[in-house]
């Protein structure tokens, strides 16, 4: 709860407009339906760029990747993308994951095969490639974009909203001081005035 608020307070404060903060949101909220675990920052920057939206909104938005929501996307994304590339039946939530720390950990070996004489075992990497990685890649591109619109589409006005109060009070706060350093200085030049009449 405090990470969220903090993140809606963040993108609260932000100087860009209201489509540009929205379209940073938008690019990391699509970001956090990709499999590229360890570049979404990166990936999410990215597209905010090319997308001309706010990049620290987009960075922020990412946090929609969280291990409370992280089941349901892995869960949606390799089941449909498993039924789009025409796979036999999905994959449990248990294997995604455990086929994530696998590959990784393979990975990890072959690269420190290369300085050592060791040798390189791909045969995780072709089934978490083939399995989970281009099912859960290819099926994260529909909900991700229905989820980036709607945030697009739902931040958009609330920023926009958010943005006129903002101005509309520090106008009032602005008023206020200016009124009162004008008092403050009619009162001075009165005293100065009836200083100068009584001698």
């Amino acid at each position: 709860m405090r990470a969220g608020q903090y993140v809606v307070l963040r993108l609260r404060r932000l100087p860009d407009p209201a489509h540009k903060i929205s379209r940073g949101i938008a690019a990391g909220v699509f970001t956090s339906f990709t499999p590229l675990f360890g570049f979404h920052f990166l990936t999410a920057v990215t597209l905010a760029w090319l997308l001309r939206g706010n990049m620290l909104a987009a960075l922020l938005a990412t946090f929609v990747g969280n291990p409370l929501t992280f089941p349901i996307i892995a869960t949606v994304s390799v089941e449909l993308g498993s039924r789009m590339l025409g796979n036999p039946g999905g994959v449990p939530l248990h294997v995604v994951l455990s086929s994530f720390s696998y590959a990784s950990l393979e990975l990890w070996g072959n690269l420190k095969a290369i300085f050592t004489p060791e040798l390189t075992h791909w045969g995780r990497m072709e089934y978490f490639f083939d399995h989970i990685f281009l099912p859960y890649l290819v099926g994260g591109i529909i909900p991700g974009i229905v989820c980036a619109l709607l945030s697009y589409f739902a931040s958009r006005p609330l920023l926009a909203a958010y943005q006129k109060a903002r101005i509309k009070r520090l106008k009032k706060k602005f008023e206020k001081r200016r009124a009162l350093i004008e008092a403050t200085k009619l009162k001075a030049d009165l005293e100065t005035t009836s200083a100068e009449s009584g001698r």
